[in-house]
């Protein structure tokens, strides 16, 4: 018997996990690409409760906000040398080591582990609206942090829109449209079922809009991860939305004295807390949003976490939990 739409979503399950690029790199001004292998160590072991059971299927998204940085900061030292590459381009490229340093650390837990499971990294491409109102106000950080002197000086000098980003200093600001459909999902969904953990929209995905004859072409821009993450986690049937960020749970009233942790919440409640203004745009807006999105789709429950705090938050023992009831 064929199932109906709805008895397929009503058995969802696994997991997608996402995290930002600083998992792999704080100081992407300093770090090399071992550093980045020593940093993923450590965030990739959080996912070993995750890891271990081969029949619960995992996705694994990544930021690249750092990593996009250095790329085109690359690129502007070898500007007398070389061409250089549109942003889609140096998206795709952050999605292929990024990609190989995940990959060869979760192949490397698995063995230490002695876990039968085999994992893959895709690269993804995400189709936008070529009218999406983001092309004119970028609002998505990448690369280091820079002074307000030489913020004046990369605007003046490079055309580059930078913003101060809650006072660490600025930074340069891209356009982050909404994405609209992971290219090739069905692919990541084949590989899940054999009990692989995949690796896919890496830094939110390759961003390509349509053409009026139907063509997709690479756009600049940088998608926001977790509305990829969403996106796939929705398509792909996830049960559960991990959103690993810096901090072991989302506090409102942030930095005033009535600063309070959220532990367990309704989407409603969220709903309700991000209406009051509780969760910026620039920071944690972005994720509430996707978790709000992914409970909406039909997603049994959000964990928003630190990565040393992934175990103890799917116990029930940390973090922030938002369930769709």
């Amino acid at each position: 018997m064929t199932s109906s739409p709805d008895s397929t979503l009503s058995r969802r399950s696994g997991s997608i996990v996402a995290f930002g690029g600083n998992a792999l790199s704080s100081r992407p001004a300093e770090d090399g690409i071992e550093d980045q292998f020593e940093q993923a160590q450590l965030t990739m072991e959080s996912l070993l409760p995750l890891l271990q059971n081969r029949e619960e299927p995992l996705y694994v998204v990544h930021g690249n906000g750092p990593q996009v940085g250095q790329e085109l900061l690359r690129q502007d030292e070898s500007a007398r040398h070389l061409p250089g590459n549109p942003l889609d381009a140096c998206v795709a490229a952050t999605q292929g080591w990024m990609g190989y340093i995940l990959e060869n650390t979760i192949r490397a837990i698995l063995r230490d582990e002695n876990i039968d499971r085999e994992v893959a990294t895709l690269l993804s491409q995400v189709e936008v609206d070529p009218m999406d109102p983001a092309f004119l106000s970028p609002t998505k950080p990448i690369g280091p942090f820079y002074t307000r002197f030489r913020a004046r000086q990369l605007t003046r000098e490079k055309g580059w829109v930078l913003q101060e980003d809650s006072g660490r200093g600025y930074r340069m600001v891209v356009p982050s449209p909404q994405p609209k459909s992971v290219l090739g999902i069905d692919g990541a969904q084949v590989l899940s079922r054999l009990g692989y953990v995949v690796i896919v929209g890496g830094g939110g995905g390759v961003p390509v809009a349509r053409s009026p004859l139907g063509r997709l072409t690479g756009v600049e821009a940088v998608i926001d991860k977790d509305f990829t993450a969403q996106l796939i986690g929705e398509k792909v049937g996830a049960e559960r939305f991990i959103l690993v960020t810096d901090v072991p749970e989302v506090r409102i009233d942030f930095g005033t004295p009535n600063e309070k942790p959220l532990r367990n919440v309704t989407v409603e409640e969220m709903i309700a807390y991000e209406r009051e203004g509780h969760f910026p745009p620039g920071s944690m807006g972005p994720k509430i949003r996707a978790a709000i999105a992914f409970l909406r789709s039909g997603g049994t429950d959000v964990l928003i976490t630190s990565p040393p705090c992934i175990g103890d938050a799917l116990i029930g023992k940390s973090g922030t939990r938002i369930s769709g009831a």
